[in-house]
């Protein structure tokens, strides 16, 4: 703006000083007209509250949820009090919106080891190009853990879209853990088998999961629901 008021001092014609500078002739004829009517080219005070954080403040914020993407905006906001910031969780909430962060639950994967990753990877490829008559004559089986009160793993974190599959934004879930009803199921192409119950298989009535007693439901399910389906 300085150079074309310079220019302009010097009779330059505005279609000359706007090529000289890269801009528009509106511009140009903007910034002049602004000078006569104010006295000034500083940006007039824009309307609203003041900015309640600091550009220090914002980098804390994305900062705090970069090293830690599982921190809540409750702690974000007493780590802010901490060094003598003190705004409130919506305030916090909308830095991360405008920096595209947003709250999701995190993806929950199985807990299985490279060696086993390696081997199902492998599998899949020799079977990528199987018929779907090939599928139709399997039974697919798998037991699950069924929580009554609450999740098992899943929380909260802040994250930007399109990283939910990173690995530090997941959690791993364990198949045989304690606090829920186990439960073990088969399907086929055309419909779903027989859905059991652990604890109705195990002599003591629990949940838990072996050898023996998946060796008891195989022996006792496999055979009926691959006839059935």
């Amino acid at each position: 703006s300085k150079p074309s008021l310079g220019s302009k001092k010097q009779n330059k014609p505005i279609r000359e000083i706007a090529r000289t500078l890269g801009v528009a002739k509106t511009t140009v004829w903007n910034i002049l007209k602004k000078k006569e009517r104010t006295g000034e080219l500083s940006n007039t005070k824009r309307p609203g509250r003041p900015w309640k954080t600091t550009v220090v403040d914002d980098r804390r914020i994305l900062s705090l949820v970069k090293k830690t993407p599982f921190t809540t905006v409750g702690q974000i906001k007493n780590t802010l009090q901490e060094v003598g910031v003190c705004v409130s969780k919506s305030t916090i909430k909308r830095r991360l919106h405008q920096s595209e962060y947003r709250g999701f639950t995190t993806r929950c994967k199985p807990l299985v080891s490279l060696k086993n990753r390696k081997a199902r990877l492998e599998f899949a490829k020799q079977h990528l190009t199987k018929p779907s008559q090939f599928w139709n004559m399997i039974l697919w089986t798998d037991e699950t853990k069924i929580n009554l009160y609450q999740s098992d793993g899943k929380r909260r974190l802040w994250i930007r879209k399109g990283t939910a599959h990173d690995p530090k934004h997941t959690t791993s879930s364990v198949k045989h853990g304690g606090g829920g009803v186990m439960a073990w199921a088969c399907m086929a192409a055309n419909g779903t088998g027989s859905l059991v119950f652990i604890d109705d298989v195990t002599a003591d009535k629990s949940s838990r999961m072996n050898s023996e007693v998946f060796r008891a439901i195989l022996s006792a399910h496999i055979q009926p629901n691959a006839a059935e389906l």
